[in-house]
């Protein structure tokens, strides 16, 4: 495809008005070189960056997967699938990871699509299954590289290069600066592209503050802190999945409701969460680590770290969250009076002082409805927001942001409309065919 012609579209699909630098330079590296390394923070815009090229080598008249990307995470290769549909090419992209229907991800793979993004281990498990040839893959990415390594999937990784006969490019991309490029990945003599240098143009409005906890668990501190922020969509990031538990149930015990986000939740309940917190229904986000990259969620106005990472990477990783592509936003460290500032940190941050009183945060306007049903069902949110509109009798400003999935949907609706909607709607047909649609949990 030509991408010059086809550019401007697709950046208004996206909603952007242009190429970020960073883009710019990789996208012709990306193009006309083999071996391309890319190496730049969270939150630059890297996703893009690839997959505008990958657009550009493939061909309409090829069946068979093109492109193979290979994601450390779930949440990671749905985020990319998401980007390349509202990309809207014309090109078909399908996710494989561990969690999701084998069926669908076999009845999806026998049209293949021409680019497919998955986790290692799932991709290997669909090799040896033989869902879809490899014959066809000319190029591969290997996003958050680094990560995977640090998860343990090098064993996938390496069966899954080892089939790959007929690659032509082959793409690694890291939001780590020192990252190793390991053998298995066949690259020789990469271009490598280090955006690192210019890490401080991604982090002009990002302001650093210190908060002082007199009481070595932090919560009640915590809890200051969010009544000073208010309804701002705030991640709060713990070290432990436990800790992420308890952090939340403290919030909810003193008024301010929150959610967890850790590796110890069932898929499920992952996903629907960040449905939540990426359309308002859920302001704060108590999370792990597991939240800091290659997530699928809107910028947010604060970071609080109410426990510091070990590592630079992780602080850096999880202070991209915010301020990113020169907007502006915060990072709050909370520390014990007696707490020591980590390594990695040369000067203290200023110090804010919470006021002595406290008002509980607005809580969110917005709930969340669940449908059982989804593209696979041929629902479109033209569908769902007339269906709501007419036969829910409210207005399309009660209606907010909304996400199709495969056989499932999640509609924001404002909460003064919500039970009157429910109840004029329990009879009704969506196309002809009646839907359970509730309140998500």
């Amino acid at each position: 495809m030509e991408l010059d012609q086809a550019l401007p579209q697709i950046l208004s699909n996206l909603d952007i008005q242009s190429l970020n630098a960073l883009q710019e330079k990789a996208i012709p590296a990306i193009q006309t070189l083999p071996n391309v390394i890319l190496l730049a923070p969270t939150g630059s815009g890297k996703t893009l960056a690839f997959l505008l090229p990958v657009l550009s080598q493939l061909k309409a008249d090829t069946p068979g997967v093109q492109c193979l990307v290979l994601s450390p995470t779930r949440e990671l290769a749905i985020q990319i699938e998401r980007v390349w549909q509202k990309m809207a090419t014309g090109f078909k992209v399908n996710t494989c990871y561990g969690g999701h229907s084998m069926q669908i991800e076999t009845q999806n793979l026998s049209q293949p699509p021409a680019i497919l993004v998955g986790t290692p281990g799932r991709i290997v498990e669909h090799i040896n299954r033989k869902t879809f040839a490899l014959d066809s893959v000319r190029m591969l990415i290997l996003d958050e590289f680094d990560k995977s390594l640090s998860m343990g999937f090098q064993e996938q990784m390496t069966e899954v290069i080892n089939g790959l006969s007929f690659l032509e490019k082959r793409v690694l991309v890291s939001a780590t600066n020192k990252a190793t490029i390991p053998a298995f990945t066949g690259i020789t003599q990469p271009n490598i592209l280090n955006f690192y240098k210019d890490a401080e143009k991604h982090t002009d409005g990002l302001v650093v503050k210190r908060v002082i906890s007199p009481d070595r668990n932090k919560g009640m501190t915590l809890f200051k802190l969010l009544c000073f922020l208010g309804n701002e969509q705030t991640l709060i990031f713990c070290n432990q999945r436990e800790s992420t538990e308890i952090a939340r149930d403290f919030l909810d015990e003193m008024g301010i409701p929150s959610a967890s986000f850790h590796g110890g939740m069932e898929q499920p309940d992952r996903e629907k969460t960040l449905v939540q917190f990426r359309n308002g229904s859920i302001i704060y986000l108590v999370a792990s680590d597991l939240a800091a990259r290659g997530l699928d969620i809107p910028e947010v106005k604060n970071v609080v770290h109410f426990e510091l990472p070990l590592k630079q990477n992780d602080f850096l990783h999880r202070n991209g969250r915010t301020a990113r592509m020169h907007s502006e936003g915060t990072a709050y460290l909370i520390l014990h009076e007696d707490e020591s500032l980590p390594a990695y940190m040369q000067t203290a941050p200023p110090l804010l002082e919470l006021p002595p009183t406290n008002t509980l945060p607005e809580r969110s306007p917005w709930v969340t409805l669940y449908i059982s049903g989804g593209k696979k069902d041929k629902l479109s949110k033209i569908d769902i927001v007339g269906f709501l509109a007419k036969k829910g009798n409210i207005g399309k400003e009660d209606i907010g942001k909304i996400e199709l999935m495969d056989f499932m949907s999640f509609v924001a609706v404002k909460k003064e409309v919500v039970r009157n909607l429910l109840k004029a709607i329990q009879t009704e047909k969506m196309k002809g065919k009646k839907y359970k649609i509730v309140i998500t949990n």
